[in-house]
């Protein structure tokens, strides 16, 4: 029996190397190329210098101060008087016969109870900080600066001590301070202090059912005005935590948004049917509206933003301006090329019947597009929230300003948070309520 060779594969080594050579090269090249990349812009954004420069004790700082606040017992020497206060501040200050249980005033002298076996004993200009596990620390305030006796054993990192202040935090929670002029505690609680009233104000204390009861009530605190009238300036007026210009300031950034995206809608449309090849025959003009998209969005919300400030000052109709002329090059671009992809046959349908060139373009193209249209404009109304908080920082006004308002004085840190918190929900709130709308006008559910 004869052997077929003629349908035997052939190999050739040559190809056969080159082949195994190429795909080596791809497999080794690209993962080297991509670590080469990572190696370079990790020198070239600096991250190294960054991370020498991090400091994580601070952070870890800032973040507590966030979420909890701080009650100073305080001793200033040159008054010789003693004060307990949240935060420090004058107007939050305790009196003498209402003092936290944790507090022992006598005279000019203290004694703290911080929990977990920390004490703080305030004699004269005399402070001993007994902390557990390592022993009793005694710091005395003179008029040069301060003396201090620690235990024995090497100094651990949570004390500062120099000739001039002394520092010591062994927890998160709790922080002892002496230089020559004040002795101070700070004893840290969780949550926002005052958020509801301020300190002096006659509702301060007072639970939910008291607040209902007292809302209810024919018996006025206040003859000018009713209880929940009382209430509700109470809250409002606040002026640790200000909710009513924060709650303004966030209706100023719904409407910058609300205004921007509406605007860029309703001038993005027309300007579309400008844009797309099957409805405007002419090139020039086609060319012409297509460079004026690009235009628009190709500067940044940002820079519309500065130039509008700089044009028209600050408020929220700069940021209004700024969103309105970038979606407006955005929207136009994707209106236009939805109307580029519409089925023809449906209009040639409505103009069979002898409809208008308006009505075919009600009847027969709006109809195709009005998905699109909705689903994007919502989506950009989404969007547009959180960058109205961008813009508003720029100084367009809205919750952004007050934002950085907080964070530049570097210890309202729970007013940071406070925002921040109230702008998640804001967000959240526009993208439940823009699901709602496109359900409602595109599903019809």
């Amino acid at each position: 029996m004869a052997i077929d060779t003629l349908n035997e594969p052939v190999f050739d080594p040559q190809t056969v190397y080159q082949t195994v050579r190429k795909r080596a090269w791809v497999t080794i090249g690209v993962p080297l190329a991509i670590l080469f990349y990572l190696v370079y812009t990790w020198f070239a954004f600096g991250v190294p210098d960054l991370l020498s420069r991090a400091q994580p004790e601070r952070a870890a700082i800032l973040a507590t101060d966030s979420v909890a606040y701080k009650i100073h017992v305080t001793k200033l020497l040159r008054r010789d008087i003693m004060e307990v206060a949240i935060e420090g501040e004058r107007r939050a200050t305790y009196d003498a016969e209402n003092l936290p249980d944790w507090v022992e005033v006598n005279g000019t002298d203290a004694f703290v109870d911080l929990g977990k076996g920390y004490e703080v004993q305030i004699t004269g200009k005399v402070m001993e900080f007994s902390v557990p596990d390592y022993g009793v620390i005694k710091v005395t305030a003179t008029n040069n600066g301060v003396n201090t006796e620690l235990p024995p054993g090497p100094v651990p990192d949570w004390i500062l001590d120099n000739p001039k202040k002394f520092d010591a935090r062994p927890t998160l929670d709790r922080r002892v301070q002496v230089t020559k002029t004040k002795i101070e505690v700070h004893n840290y609680f969780g949550g926002w202090e005052n958020f509801w009233f301020p300190f002096h104000s006659e509702l301060y204390g007072m639970s939910f059912s008291q607040l209902w009861a007292l809302a209810l009530s024919n018996e006025r605190l206040d003859p000018s005005q009713s209880n929940m009238s009382l209430i509700m300036h109470e809250f409002l007026e606040n002026p640790d935590w200000q909710h009513g210009e924060i709650f303004t300031a966030l209706f100023e950034t719904i409407m910058m948004a609300v205004l921007g995206t509406l605007t860029a809608a309703i001038f993005g449309l027309p300007l579309a049917f400008l844009a797309a090849r099957n409805f405007t025959p002419s090139k020039i003009l086609r060319f012409g509206t297509r460079r004026l998209f690009d235009f628009l969005r190709g500067i940044d919300m940002l820079i519309w933003s500065l130039i509008f400030i700089r044009a028209f000052g600050l408020g929220p109709l700069t940021g209004a301006l700024a969103i309105a002329f970038t979606d407006t090059g955005s929207l136009g671009k994707l209106f236009s090329e939805a109307l580029e992809n519409i089925d023809n046959k449906q209009v040639e349908g409505v103009r069979a019947t002898g409809a208008s060139q308006i009505q075919r373009y009600r009847f027969g193209v709006i109809p195709q597009i009005l998905p699109v249209f909705v689903s994007q404009v919502l989506y950009y109304l989404e969007s547009n929230t959180r960058s109205a908080t961008v813009i508003g920082a720029l100084g367009a006004g809205g919750i952004g300003l007050m934002l950085v308002e907080t964070m530049k004085t570097s210890r309202d840190w729970e007013n940071t948070s406070y925002i921040i918190v109230l702008t998640i929900v804001v967000v959240i709130a526009m993208d439940q309520t823009s699901g709602w709308l496109r359900r409602r006008l595109i599903e019809g559910k």
